[in-house]
């Protein structure tokens, strides 16, 4: 009876961390799509402030999110981290709701939104710590809850838009503080302590795992960020090389994010089962090697039937990518898990950096067709850094 009571109590510890994470993609899903859209027609910023608000958010994002991640692995409650970061998310979108001047987004705002952006690095913490204290298959259950991040931003944008548009972005960005209060109420009621400092033996672990001096956590960090700018890049670039290159519909680049995003849940779920027969070290290399067949076809087929076929090369890349990748920083860094979890997000905010910087200096020199064999070079250069990351 009492193994049956524990069995059933880490069984809703670990739904409520799915539902959690559901909760906040959600709620990160209602903002980030109309951000330029409500700082150009709310705040009457000009592009270049539109496009600096973006560039100080993702820096301040990945200096303030790897300052809290190391803090959050040397003392402290994790739990009690996710509630600050949940608070931090609520200032946040009531800054936006009822400001409309461009200097307090920037600072009061960007503050708010980057000690905010550490809440799904510190969810996949505690649930990976948690996962494994009660003996679950820790990358089978990574795999369904980055899962419930792409569940989430399938509804979360056409759900901000319709609010944006038909109530204001006052309501909607009301709606986010709500649902962010909301995941609050389900990490207070059922999410796990996971106390930190409180053996001396944890510290001096946590202080062993040098990542400077862990190369394969160098190597992987450097694949990381040059494999999702290659995707960021594609994200951009991609709906504006359609139409005035290619000269295809207007709905074609939906259509093939549509595909893509629709195989990707499945493919992760999958990945995540696969792990323990085939390894992750191999399955991410197949991920990346899948990454360079979709960038060869890019390069290759203007035919809008090709390129609907080649997004399952696109989205086993991303699948497996986004579902395993985390788990491979954690396991170089199984002390560190906050740091570990915090890297991995750190490299796709880098990509959207240089993602945009890369495409809008190119596009304008060499045009749109650059940018995938471009994509193409980092896939290969990512590949290279893989090979040197050892297995976990």
């Amino acid at each position: 009876m009492h193994f049956s009571f524990n069995r059933q109590y880490s069984t809703t510890v670990l739904l409520s961390l799915l539902l959690t994470a559901f909760i906040v993609g959600i709620a990160g899903a209602l903002q980030t799509p109309t951000l330029s859209r409500y700082l150009t027609d709310e705040v009457k910023a000009a592009p270049f402030l539109v496009g600096l608000f973006y560039s100080i958010n993702a820096v301040a994002s990945i200096i303030v999110s790897f300052m809290l991640a190391q803090r959050s692995d040397k003392k402290g409650d994790r739990r009690n981290v996710i509630l600050f970061c949940c608070l931090m998310a609520i200032g946040n979108s009531v800054t936006f709701a009822f400001t409309r001047h461009y200097m307090i987004l920037v600072t009061l705002g960007i503050l708010f939104s980057s000690l905010a952006s550490s809440t799904m690095p510190q969810i996949f913490a505690i649930a990976r710590e948690y996962a494994s204290k009660t003996g679950r298959n820790v990358v089978a259950f990574n795999s369904i809850l980055r899962a419930q991040l792409s569940l989430a931003w399938v509804i979360g944008p056409p759900l901000s838009f319709l609010l944006a548009t038909s109530y204001g972005f006052t309501v909607m960005y009301l709606c986010a503080a709500a649902v962010f209060m909301v995941a609050m109420i389900m990490v207070i009621g059922f999410f796990p302590s996971s106390p930190r400092g409180d053996k001396n033996t944890d510290n001096k672990s946590v202080e062993s795992e040098s990542i400077l001096k862990n190369t394969s956590v160098i190597f992987l960090f450097i694949a990381t960020v040059f494999m999702w700018t290659a995707n960021m890049m594609y994200l951009i670039d991609m709906p504006l090389y359609v139409d005035k290159i290619l000269g295809l519909s207007a709905s074609t680049p939906g259509l093939l994010m549509g595909i893509a995003a629709g195989l990707e849940i499945p493919i992760m779920l999958v990945a995540g089962f696969l792990v323990p027969y085939v390894g992750k070290r191999k399955l991410f290399l197949f991920a990346v090697i899948c990454g360079i067949l979709f960038y060869v076809g890019m390069v290759s087929f203007t035919d809008k039937s090709w390129l609907m076929g080649i997004q399952i090369f696109n989205a086993l890349f991303i699948g497996i990518v986004a579902s395993i990748g985390i788990i491979y920083f954690q396991d170089l860094l199984p002390h560190r898990m906050g740091v570990a979890s915090t890297l991995f997000s750190n490299g796709i905010s880098c990509s959207v950096i240089l993602a945009g910087l890369i495409q809008g200096l190119l596009v304008s020199v060499f045009g749109h067709e650059v940018i995938y064999w471009i994509a193409l070079v980092m896939l290969s250069i990512s590949f290279g850094f893989c090979l040197l990351v050892r297995s976990a």
